[in-house]
């Protein structure tokens, strides 16, 4: 004979998984707490120039983008001729998203160090001469 599972009814496991979520919230409130000091991307006006400056950014690498893949599919056809559409396509899209990538992700630290982002982590690590040097025997 085939033993009967036990159900667990519903009610009983939504109240576990609202215990556990109230205990992860006050154990990560912890620890951002004492590991981070407040962020000056946290204050809204900050958030707002910030984004605004990084916007500005991005759209100046944009238009920077469009020139240098009209330059380089220019200078390609001038030299080389109509090869295959396919590769004009090929060298525009490797050139914008190179360029927009490396920019975005540039345009980032830009905004993480302009705001005082960076300075708010609070870094535990050792300095560089208690990381580097010798032991002492």
């Amino acid at each position: 004979m085939i033993a009967a599972k036990k159900r667990i009814p519903v009610l009983h496991l939504t109240y576990q998984a609202l215990q556990l979520s109230r205990v992860a919230k006050r154990a990560a409130a912890r620890h951002v707490g004492r590991m981070t000091r407040k962020s000056p991307l946290d204050d809204p006006v900050n958030a707002a120039h910030a984004w605004a400056r990084y916007r500005q950014i991005m759209k100046v690498l944009l238009a920077a983008t469009v020139l240098v893949v009209a330059i380089a599919t220019g200078l390609l056809f001038a030299y080389n001729g109509m090869i295959s559409v396919h590769f004009y396509i090929a060298v525009a899209l490797g050139i914008s998203l190179t360029m927009l990538l490396g920019g975005g992700l540039m345009g980032l630290v830009f905004l993480s160090n302009g705001t005082g982002h960076d300075e708010s982590v609070d870094n535990q690590l050792p300095g560089k001469d208690e990381f580097w040097s010798p032991k002492d025997d």
